[in-house]
This record gives structure tokens, sequence and C-alpha cells, in this order.
């Protein structure tokens, strides 16, 4: 990864914000896809503009997008593309989505871009550098005790009946009463500024998780799945994001004791 793979990522980020702001609170024409999941004009009038960008600034770098596909999947440097996390939030008008960016060297993420491009914040973390938001570096917060963490998760009906239990019993030990709930990939853009302590979902695929994982750890704080193993492209999608390494095994521990 070179400096200029930065500079490509925020031109990425730049065409598909442009692309999403045409549309936005205005007509996306949603449709269901096959898994149930929406999809709007606006996913994929973004995803088309940054495979443009790429596919004269990288041709030979691999692609995989959430809603046209991949290309050259299996190239040592893969760019992963999911121009709207959080579609549900987009078409109702809620500025809590983001576009997602990253880059796969041999299947793990060495640089990530979460952009909401409504409210023009943008979090890049590379590799071996701190991550920044809207170009000032940022860092999570620390979290003395798990009773103390603010929670966050997407939905709780995107947890099977196994995964909510074991959701649950963490989330019992936790603020609870402060749990965010809503918010896809911006919960981790705030976990990386301080603002949130703690993400857990599952059932991501690696369009959801692969840029966030350089952000958070670029601001210092860790993210695996479950069983406490590095994310990678062949990670399943039970995920776990920490503002404060500390409390890893705390987490493990809560979530361990959910029933079934």
């Amino acid at each position: 990864m070179t400096p200029s793979d930065i500079v490509l990522a925020n031109r990425l980020a730049d065409a598909a914000g442009a692309a999403i702001r045409d549309f936005w609170r205005g007509e996306i024409g949603i449709e269901a896809k096959q898994d149930a999941s929406p999809v709007t004009l606006a996913d994929r009038a973004a995803e088309e503009a940054m495979r443009r960008v790429l596919a004269a600034e990288a041709p030979r770098d691999g692609i995989i997008g959430e809603e046209l596909g991949s290309e050259r999947a299996d190239a040592s440097r893969v760019w992963v593309l999911d121009p709207i996390d959080g579609t549900t939030s987009f078409a109702a008008g809620r500025p809590i989505f983001g576009t997602l960016i990253a880059l796969l060297q041999d299947g793990w993420p060495v640089l990530g871009v979460i952009d909401q491009p409504i409210a023009r914040e943008r979090w890049v973390g590379v590799i071996g550098q701190p991550t920044t938001f809207n170009g000032t570096p940022v860092s999570t917060r620390p979290c003395r005790e798990l009773s103390g963490a603010t929670l966050a998760t997407t939905s709780p009906s995107l947890f099977d009946d196994h995964d909510a239990e074991h959701f649950m019993a963490l989330a019992a030990k936790t603020a609870h009463r402060r749990m965010i709930w809503g918010g896809d990939c911006y919960n981790y853009g705030l976990l990386a500024s301080g603002h949130v302590d703690l993400v857990v979902e599952s059932g991501l695929k690696l369009h959801d998780f692969a840029a966030l994982v350089p952000v958070v750890e670029g601001a210092g704080g860790q993210m695996c799945d479950w069983a406490g193993h590095p994310l990678s492209a062949d990670s399943t999608g039970d995920v776990i994001a920490l503002g404060d390494p500390a409390r890893l095994d705390d987490v493990l521990e809560a979530l361990a004791c959910g029933h079934g």
C-alpha cells in the first residue's frame, strides 16, 4: 500500500458521495433484493461511480461490491465497496448511513473509509497510521468497566435466536439504558471518535466490516469476531468493535454466558 492508495480511496468516497447526494430525500426507486434487504438507485449509482474511478486508476486491482458483484476477487489487492451501508436509514432520510471503502491486501484490511456524504463526515483508517476524522486524528476512549459501556448495534432483528441470546447476555452487563439501536457503520465511526464504547453485531458480510477494521484499530480500538480472532476476508461476520481493548475478555465472557 502506498500514499496514492489513500488518495484513491478518498477519490472513491468523493465519487460515491456526489452520486448519493443527487438522490437524497428524492425519488430513490427502492426495491427489495433476493435476501429482502433494500436497494435503491443511489446504491447502484454510487457503486458505478466508484467502479469507474477504479477502472481508470487501478485496473489490475480486484473489486468486491455489494451491488454489482466481483471482478478479479482473487487478486492480492482487492477493493471492497459498500456504496450505502444503512440503506434503510438512507431511504428514510436519516443521515446515519455511510459509504464503506476498504482495500484488502492478501485478504487482510489495510485501509478503510467510512464516509457520511450528507453531513460530509469522513473517517479514514490506514494500517500503522492514526485514524483521521475529516483530516484530524481521533482516538477511542477508555472504558474502565463493562457496566459503564455504551453499546450499539444496528437492529435486534438482525440477530438469529441463538445470537440474540448471547447479545442480550452481554447487553445486560453494559450500561443498557444508554444502548444505541440503529446506525449501521456510523456507530463504528462514533466509536473511533470516542463517543461509543462497544459495537457488537452478527451476520455481517465482508463489505459490511472490512472498511471498519482499519478505522477502529487506527484510533486505538480493536475489532475481532465473537471468539476474539482478527477479522479477515475469511471471517464469518460475527463482529466486536471495542474502543478500549482492555475490555475484550469481559466482552467475550459475557457473550459466552448467553443460553444455547
